[in-house]
């Protein structure tokens, strides 16, 4: 058994390469080899998005604060608030961050193929991230 205490790790700043404007990420676990599964807290402040990203074996987002959009390629941008929890498949091309007016906070699941969880794209455009749900 581990425990790791809460406050162990630092809180690091997310970088400009996969985020737009500021986010906190807060590690949670990420176990040794063979386990595959990693997990962390991240906090978006308005209008802080990720990247366009893909994951090898998909992403479980679980939101704890706040209210947030998601998209997938080709679809909505769909609004996430507390309690939602969206599922990513494997490969499915998508953001997510905050609203623009609105932080948003959430506890983000993936698992490593190959040592690697996340493949990082494109930024969000202004315009794209100007589509608002609805």
């Amino acid at each position: 058994m581990d425990i790791t205490r809460s406050g162990a790790q630092a809180s690091t700043q997310g970088p400009a390469e996969w985020f737009t404007g500021r986010v906190r990420v807060d590690p949670l676990f990420s176990p040794p080899d063979p386990a595959r599964v990693a997990g962390a807290h991240v906090t978006f402040e308005p209008g802080a998005r990720t990247a366009w990203h893909t994951h090898p074996l998909g992403q479980t987002l679980i939101v704890t604060a706040g209210l947030g959009w998601a998209q997938r390629e080709g679809g909505p941008v769909e609004e996430i608030r507390p309690g939602d929890v969206v599922w990513f498949a494997p490969g499915e091309k998508h953001w997510h961050g905050a609203t623009a007016t609105t932080g948003m906070s959430h506890i983000a699941v993936q698992e490593r193929l190959d040592g690697r969880a996340v493949d990082w794209l494109e930024h969000v455009t202004d315009a794209q991230y100007a589509r608002t749900p609805g």
